[in-house]
């Protein structure tokens, strides 16, 4: 009979043996052939939703967009004069808005460990108001959920199987994702992913916001690879009095429960339409329009009768 000592050898002989000849489960994935490099030049190509971006979405047109009931709330009351107020005239474009806004023009630098030239980061310059951004592609951890809000946030980055660039963005400030007051909270994340084909490359991102979103907000924007542009970089900010007779702490806004109807009357479009949600993002929202069309065609038919009709004689 075998002592219990041999019996314990034994089996961790076996042990061992079975490590060696089996699979390394914890292996890491190999690295992709090809990384994409964003580094360099790149001149903003707008070849979707233009007048969303310059001059901007309209009051009122929140198509498209899966925001919820507080979301829609805080946009109707939004009024742009706001951007008037001292305070606000050296304001930044947020970065959940800023990389596809009227622009922008982007400066790429690699940022290289100044020993070893480890690339451990990139920098981007070029947004409205010198939001300049960095992405940390180090393996660093985000920081502290109590750790300070900027324009620019929080930014790591890493490839992906496909070499394909992914950027996860934390810390940002209360901000917009339109230009039209839609909001976005501080507890948003922005989620990016960066590809190149030939001389352009496209960021297909994603605002997910636990406070005024239904969905994530997906937006798309493309770059052309430009190294003869000069970006002109500078704070050209300066505050004035733009709000004239204004009484001091005045604040711009439209009152609660106004409803911002002109969009939808100038385009022809049924208001309910015009006020977002998720499912207004899916291809079947266009039998909904329809019918959204029909039911508004059909009360305005019949306040147009009941206005052209004579009024009822008294019994006297």
């Amino acid at each position: 009979m075998r002592s219990p000592r041999l019996i314990g050898v034994a089996a961790l002989g076996t042990l061992m043996a079975a490590v060696v000849v089996g699979p390394m489960l914890a292996q890491a994935p190999a690295a992709p052939a090809v990384r994409v490099d964003i580094s360099g030049e790149w001149a903003v190509t707008t070849n979707e939703d233009q007048p969303h971006r310059a001059p901007g979405a309209e009051l009122g047109d929140y198509t498209g967009m899966p925001i919820n009931a507080a979301a829609r709330q805080k946009a109707e009351a939004w009024d742009a004069s706001i951007l008037s107020q001292p305070e606000r005239q050296a304001q930044a474009h947020p970065v959940q808005y800023h990389m596809r806004g009227p622009g922008p023009n982007l400066r790429i630098l690699k940022i290289l460990n100044p020993v070893t030239q480890v690339h451990f980061a990139y920098t981007m310059a070029g947004h409205f108001g010198r939001a300049d951004r960095i992405i940390y592609i180090d393996g660093r951890n985000h920081p502290s959920d109590y750790s300070e809000h900027t324009w620019d946030g929080y930014s790591t980055g890493a490839w992906d199987a496909n070499g394909h660039f992914n950027v996860v963005t934390t810390h940002m400030k209360y901000g917009v994702i339109n230009r039209n007051g839609v909001p976005a909270s501080p507890y948003a994340v922005l989620r990016e992913h960066f590809s190149r084909h030939g001389l352009y490359m496209v960021s297909l991102f994603f605002v997910d916001d636990p406070f005024y979103v239904e969905e994530p907000t997906v937006r798309s924007q493309t770059w052309t690879w430009a190294p003869e542009q000069d970006i002109t970089l500078g704070n050209a900010f300066e505050p004035v009095d733009e709000l004239g007779d204004r009484p001091l702490g005045w604040v711009p806004h439209w009152p609660l429960g106004t409803r911002q109807t002109e969009f939808g009357e100038v385009h022809n479009i049924p208001f309910e339409a015009t006020r977002g949600g998720k499912e207004s993002i899916y291809p079947e929202y266009m039998e909904r329009i329809k019918q959204l069309a029909a039911e508004e065609a059909a009360r305005k038919a019949e306040e147009a009768k009941r206005a052209a009709a004579p009024p009822a004689r008294s019994g006297r």
